[in-house]
């Protein structure tokens, strides 16, 4: 079967931003997030945008915020370079229905999981979004802790939109992944390190490979 779709997420450099689409990932994710070490400022994200795209017409950008307000909305449409909008905080589904409304791009909302029955809310956030992206839940942490989810709880997961999955994806744990449970895509950070932001494009090339080899494993 075919492999599941990749997003490397963090970038900060255009140059580093086209190397990773060039090696053909779907998907590359900045962070729009103050407090993250992967903080990129406005004015610097349509350039590492379009670095990318270039490299890759395919790749689509995205961006990654944490309960815009309306104040940021002059930021958050396609206008910036990105495709896809990425909610990573606490918003609710009234909120993500408000900004269907009124921006131009996709929206993917990110659930933090703590238990087995946070994984319903997939259900719920799928009337006003275009994808769900699952992460682990971690204290004061939105993203980007490599803290994985228990396999068990997902192997069945089969939401009515589709899925990422996030939290300790790398070329050691994706090929067991795959072999068991089956998203739409991975979206890796840390775990394609040197340092935070700063990707390693060997790192990122095994996990192209251990996710081949996991769907021929059975997965994906």
């Amino acid at each position: 079967m075919p492999r599941p779709a990749l997003k490397i997420c963090g970038l900060r450099q255009p140059a580093q931003a086209a190397a990773v689409a060039a090696l053909g990932v779907e998907a590359i994710g900045v962070i729009a997030v103050p407090a993250s070490p992967r903080f990129l400022p406005p004015e610097l994200r349509p350039e590492l945008f379009a670095a990318a795209a270039a490299a890759h017409p395919g790749c689509r950008g995205v961006l990654v915020v944490a309960d815009p307000g309306t104040a940021d909305l002059a930021q958050l449409g396609s206008a910036g370079g990105h495709q896809v909008l990425q909610l990573h905080g606490e918003e609710s589904v009234e909120h993500c229905g408000e900004l269907r409304r009124q921006l131009d791009v996709e929206l993917w909302k990110a659930l933090r999981i703590r238990c087995r029955d946070d994984l319903q809310k997939a259900w719920i956030y799928a009337e006003v979004v275009d994808a769900v992206l699952l992460d682990a839940w971690v204290p004061d942490q939105l993203g980007g802790t490599g803290h994985r989810l228990p396999l068990e709880w997902i192997e069945d997961f089969a939401p009515p939109s589709p899925w990422w999955l996030a939290g300790g994806v790398s070329p050691e744990s994706a090929t067991a992944i795959l072999e068991r449970v089956k998203p739409s895509g991975l979206d890796a950070s840390s775990g394609v390190e040197h340092a935070p932001g700063d990707k390693n494009l060997e790192r990122v090339t095994d996990l192209l490979r251990a996710m081949q080899q996991g769907c021929a494993g059975g997965g994906g």
